[in-house]
């Protein structure tokens, strides 16, 4: 990248060690970012970098990083440094080697392990982004209010903003009013969540120690995240047996996860289009014929 000089003044800044980069080596696989993996002074770093206007983007991430490493659960890379260089933001993390085979069980018993951690409200102490898209994490007592204006509210509002307006608006708003008939009895806490757990966003490194990364992160429901493990093709029947062994889910989880989906789907029609928004509509009319 360019003014290479500063990132690596600021990851000497950042470790109290001097580093000079031999070599920096564009990584594949991202759809948002640009990634590198430099070399140099015997340390390995992983670095993504964007356009200068998103470095906020970049310190949320290395924040949530942050305070998912302080629940002592799950293996995040560590957080280096950020900050803007040559008109290009960036963001140095740890650079983990990964690939390894693992034991999902374990993933899933680590995960319950990070939902104990647990704050007296929900939402985050700085918005974030959920892909590219900004994410609303203004703190709130109810979770209810929190899912209805941070999260649905909020991907519907985007929604019309890019046309898609009519049934999914109408279908929209008739979820929204009904939000509370899918939570009988049932009192979430606000746990400590990953926010975009699918499968791209956890691997094994080479000893086969689960690992967990570009997160979303904030506090709310752990169903929520539990749901999103499995909207593209799950964890495997050990990560979930593991899970409910460690922290048993109430029955409602079976309806709640396509509530809880339907936020990751409506803001894949914003990001991408397609038929996701035809996804939306066809969730939502389920959601709502189980509240009849």
């Amino acid at each position: 990248m360019k003014a290479s000089g500063e990132v690596e003044a600021a990851i000497a800044a950042a470790s109290g060690r001097s580093f000079r980069a031999s070599s920096w080596r564009p990584l594949g696989g991202g759809c948002i970012n640009q990634a590198y993996l430099i070399e140099g002074s015997g340390q390995r770093h992983f670095v993504k970098t964007n356009a200068a206007r998103l470095v906020a983007m970049f310190e949320a991430e290395a924040a949530g990083l942050a305070e998912l490493e302080a629940a002592r659960a799950l293996r995040v890379p560590h957080p280096v440094a950020t900050g803007v260089a040559g008109g290009e933001a960036f963001l140095v993390l740890e650079y983990l080697e990964l690939g390894g085979s693992g034991d999902t069980a374990e993933l899933g018993r680590r995960l319950a392990l990070q939902h104990r951690k647990t704050a007296d409200r929900f939402g985050w102490e700085r918005d974030n982004t959920i892909g590219s898209t900004p994410q609303p994490n203004a703190w709130n007592a109810d979770w209810l209010d929190f899912l209805r204006n941070r999260r649905l509210g909020f991907q519907l509002e985007l929604a019309a903003e890019n046309g898609y307006g009519g049934g999914l608006q109408a279908l929209g708003d008739a979820l929204l009013e009904r939000l509370a008939d899918f939570f009988p009895g049932y009192r979430p806490q606000p746990s400590l969540l990953h926010g975009d757990l699918w499968g791209g966003n956890a691997a094994f490194t080479a000893s086969g120690e689960p690992v967990v990364f570009d997160p979303a992160v904030h506090y709310g429901d752990r169903e929520a995240d539990l749901a999103m493990t499995e909207l593209f093709g799950g964890f495997g029947a050990g990560f979930y047996a593991a899970y409910r062994e460690a922290w048993p889910l109430d029955p409602g989880y079976g309806v709640r996860k396509t509530l809880y989906n339907l936020y990751h789907i409506l803001n894949h029609a914003n990001l991408f289009g397609g038929g996701y928004a035809g996804q939306a509509e066809t969730m939502m009319r389920r959601l709502l014929s189980e509240v009849k």
